[in-house]
């Protein structure tokens, strides 16, 4: 389970952590070089770590497991 959780998370880190970078590129860079890729980069970082601390409340992706209920003998 931990293994799917974690590509999950890593997968949807990801996809952030370039939504967060192309946002910040758009919206003042007439060209690749007037772009400031240290704040970038930093913007991307702290989407990705966001969504990774997002994640640790839960991934729709990944199902949670129930515990085998209780066999009671009678």
């Amino acid at each position: 389970m931990y293994k799917k959780w974690f590509e999950a998370a890593l997968i949807r880190a990801a996809r952030t952590f370039g939504e967060a970078a192309l946002a910040y590129i758009g919206t003042g860079a007439l060209v690749l070089g007037d772009v400031n890729w240290l704040a970038v980069l930093s913007a991307g970082a702290f989407g990705f770590v966001s969504a990774m601390l997002l994640a640790l409340t839960g991934l729709p992706e990944v199902p949670e497991e129930k515990p085998p209920e209780k066999i009671i003998e009678e």
